[in-house]
């Protein structure tokens, strides 16, 4: 039970947080390029990778700091990602550059190659950081992979299906504000853990 409710977490918060991130605007920008089973392959691979690096840093987290102390941190993380989602994330013209790279032969290992670039240090990756302080690392690397591919594949069918650009703000404001209540909970329970 434990595992599947860290699966569902881990699954929600990468979702949210990819919503009108950078990477999903690199998503749609390739799916221009590829197929889009291509694209999905690609940040797929890609995503595996980070992911798998970003639950890696929250295992050495986990060990190095107190638990109490951890929650606080991260609840105060997420509402930092609440007010990063609202500022927006921009797509650069080098990351439209690499986007538009056909250096390598294989569209998959292009669009991972990009992806992986992209998704350094980007939102995602820390919000899976943070996630994955609270939960073991296995469902969150599950979880956390799961979400950012979906939350790639929505965007791209949608864009394919609208032909148009998705209501990109509202988007942001929904996730700011899960990110808020999911951030204001962690830090009410790490301030009590710490009181108490």
């Amino acid at each position: 039970m434990d595992f599947l409710f860290a699966v569902a977490v881990s699954t929600g918060a990468i979702f949210v947080a990819e919503m009108g991130d950078k990477t999903q605007l690199v998503a749609m920008s390739l799916a221009t390029r590829y197929r889009a089973a291509t694209v999905l392959l690609g940040i797929t691979a890609a995503t595996v990778a980070v992911h798998g690096l970003s639950v890696l840093i929250a295992e050495v987290l986990g060990f190095a700091l107190p638990t109490d102390w951890i929650t606080l941190v991260a609840g105060l993380a997420f509402v930092g990602f609440g007010v990063w989602t609202l500022l927006g994330d921009e797509l650069t013209d080098k990351d439209e550059e690499r986007a538009a790279s056909r250096r390598i032969r294989s569209g998959i290992i292009t669009v991972a190659a990009v992806f992986f670039v992209a998704e350094l240090g980007d939102k995602t990756m820390l919000a899976t950081i943070t996630v994955g302080t609270q939960y073991d690392w296995v469902p969150v690397w599950i979880g956390s992979t799961a979400g950012m591919v979906v939350a790639d594949a929505l965007a791209i069918g949608l864009a394919a299906v609208l032909g148009k650009r998705l209501p990109e703000r509202a988007v942001q404001i929904g996730a700011a504000l899960l990110f808020f209540l999911a951030g204001g909970a962690m830090v009410f329970q790490g301030v009590r853990a710490l009181a108490g």
